[in-house]
């Protein structure tokens, strides 16, 4: 699993760790069922604390993403709750479509846009 964190980002190093582990879920660089690196391996692999990607484990979990098991790691597997996981995305959708409008994006260009992202998960 390839990992990369900008030390630079104002983006919370947990954060982006929980994001790319998404990224990588959906465009099945990970899959469901396998186990990520324990949190002492990936810390050392990427330079950074153990307890970040500890912080970044528990937000999958929470989240439905990852479960934790003591003998075996964090595991790969994905919660199937749609309509809680709809709520999330409108919520965060929400604000990022009010900043859309408030920089004069179009409805166009937002659609233009989720098509290209979301092609890269398909």
């Amino acid at each position: 699993m390839f990992i990369e964190i900008d030390f630079n980002s104002e983006e919370a190093l947990y954060v982006q760790l929980r994001n790319q582990i998404i990224i990588g879920i959906a465009t099945s660089k990970i899959q469901e069922g396998e186990t990520l690196p324990s949190v002492r391996q990936l810390a050392d692999n990427i330079g950074i604390n153990m307890h970040t990607v500890n912080k970044a484990y528990s937000v999958l979990k929470q989240e439905g993403f990852i479960t934790l098991d003591r003998r075996n790691g964090a595991i790969i597997a994905l919660s199937s709750d749609k309509i809680k996981a709809l709520s999330e995305m409108k919520k965060e959708l929400t604000v990022l479509l009010a900043k859309g409008c408030c920089k004069n994006i179009t409805r166009c260009e937002v659609h233009e846009l989720i098509d290209e992202i979301f092609n890269e998960y398909i």
